[in-house]
């Protein structure tokens, strides 16, 4: 049976005081576990995307923007191109170390992923503070492309992370 965008917002399960007290835990899991589910998330990620015009490619967020990130891409006719943890790939790479709310981390891309001129999509499961996503827009930046969209399931808007970002913002449940 077809999902609504509704009825996969309510697959979202949240846990309190995980992983640490005071913090609610919202897991996009349970919609991987419905297949229709998954196809109306892509499905309407992808009539968004439509709406900034030409993209040429979908970069995916380590880890969980791997999970919709290559599906999105394909729907889209276009490359998925990850950014991965430090050290994750192989070739060579842009690098950028950015902070996050316990320390800094490394992201990397490999550097003809993306192309000079291109229009990309940046694709997460969750806007929190924005610095993994700032870092993602650096590296598009490197390869002289240009960043349309950072899209997300979920962006945690008291944070305010959409303010640490040069692309516009969708996210598909803001809490």
């Amino acid at each position: 049976m077809p999902y609504t965008i509704e009825q996969v917002k309510a697959l979202v399960r949240e846990y309190p005081d995980f992983p640490s007290t005071g913090i609610l835990f919202r897991d996009i899991f349970p919609i991987f576990q419905e297949p229709e589910a998954v196809s109306c998330l892509v499905s309407h990620f992808v009539e968004r995307i439509r709406t900034f015009g030409q993209v040429d490619v979908v970069v995916g967020l380590d880890a969980r923007g791997f999970l919709f990130g290559p599906q999105i891409a394909q729907q889209l006719g276009v490359a998925f191109v990850p950014v991965r943890k430090g050290g994750k790939l192989p070739g060579s790479v842009n690098r950028v170390t950015y902070e996050k709310e316990y320390g800094a981390d490394v992201f990397e891309m490999q550097q003809d992923g993306v192309q000079k001129g291109q229009r990309v999509v940046i694709v997460d499961d969750l806007l929190a503070t924005g610095g993994s996503c700032r870092a993602g827009e650096e590296l598009v930046a490197k390869a002289g492309a240009h960043v349309v969209l950072n899209a997300f399931v979920i962006a945690l808007v008291g944070l305010e992370g959409e303010k640490q970002l040069k692309a516009p913002v969708y996210a598909l449940i803001e809490c």
